[in-house]
């Protein structure tokens, strides 16, 4: 009977303990709020300017407010193969919505349809990212930027595969190598959140219809270069988050301490509806001074 007291005041006293903990973790502020929007695919048709006016509309309105946009990318509908007037028709939709309608800070990664890779026009110096980077007034398709104490780091995770007709995702030597330097020379106590298009790992691929137990991870739906990023970030435990897009479908993925974001589509299902069982939204990411955040995805 003791015995039992003791334990039961002992709970008790474990109870009271834990209540300033609570009070504390309730008033910790975020040092900034994101909103994360992907692949929006804008187009003059389906009714997408006055939901994608909406969508902005729906950001604006946050309580708090979202300090900055990650645009996670496939900005335009599709520029793989257009002709430049599309292309450019595409763009100009893009920039007046955006200026009517937002006045949070943007930053962009590239996705595979903000890449003009028509094989008929490759002798144009528009050819490629450039039309894309000068619309955005990027001078690179992979660069860094602080913000709030954190380190945000963007991947272009598009390229042309070996045939050179469609993509692959990776990021090449070239840039590869600049992520370790990257990360090399981020202090430790200072986190960092990756963004790319494609995803570097996600466990939508395992989803599809009438598919039982057999799975295929194309190249062009998650990066082939995984293992060695991965490999990166275990030797960098300043990486906390990595958010993507590209699948139109919303997951997390916990693996070695690094949490892997994939959202859904502002466009869903190319602006028809939901895209399986994920409606068309975006992510709202609100980040702590100690490397911590919390995350949420939105319907608008």
């Amino acid at each position: 009977m003791q015995r039992r007291s003791w334990i039961k005041n002992t709970g008790g006293l474990l109870l009271g303990s834990a209540f300033p903990i609570t009070i504390q973790a309730a008033n910790k502020k975020p040092v900034l709020r994101v909103a994360h929007l992907t692949d929006i695919h804008i187009k003059d048709k389906w009714d997408a300017p006055a939901r994608f006016r909406r969508c902005l509309q729906h950001v604006h309105s946050q309580k708090p407010g979202v300090d900055l946009i990650l645009n996670g990318g496939d900005i335009v509908f599709d520029m793989n193969k257009e002709n430049l007037d599309t292309i450019k028709a595409q763009w100009n939709l893009w920039h007046s919505i955006v200026k009517a309608e937002s006045s949070i800070p943007m930053q962009y990664a590239l996705g595979n349809h903000d890449i003009w890779w028509n094989e008929d026009d490759k002798g144009q110096a528009v050819y490629g990212k450039k039309f894309s980077l000068d619309q955005l007034g990027l001078s690179n398709p992979y660069y860094s930027f602080t913000k709030g104490g954190w380190k945000f780091i963007v991947l272009d995770s598009t390229h042309l595969d070996i045939d050179n007709t469609w993509y692959i995702g990776k990021l090449g030597e070239e840039q590869m190598n600049w992520l370790q330097q990257e990360l090399k020379a981020t202090p430790a106590a200072m986190p960092v959140c990756v963004l790319s298009h494609i995803p570097i790992l996600t466990a939508t691929l395992m989803v599809a219809d009438n598919i039982v137990n057999k799975w295929i991870m194309l190249g062009g739906e998650m990066h082939t270069d995984t293992a060695k990023i991965i490999d990166l970030f275990y030797q960098h435990q300043q990486v906390k988050l990595c958010l993507s897009g590209h699948i139109h479908l919303r997951d997390k993925v916990v693996y070695n301490n690094v949490t892997f974001i994939c959202n859904g589509a502002v466009s869903g299902a190319w602006w028809e509806g939901n895209r399986r069982q994920t409606a068309p939204g975006y992510g709202i990411i609100d980040f702590y001074a100690d490397g911590s955040f919390e995350e949420r995805y939105v319907n608008y």
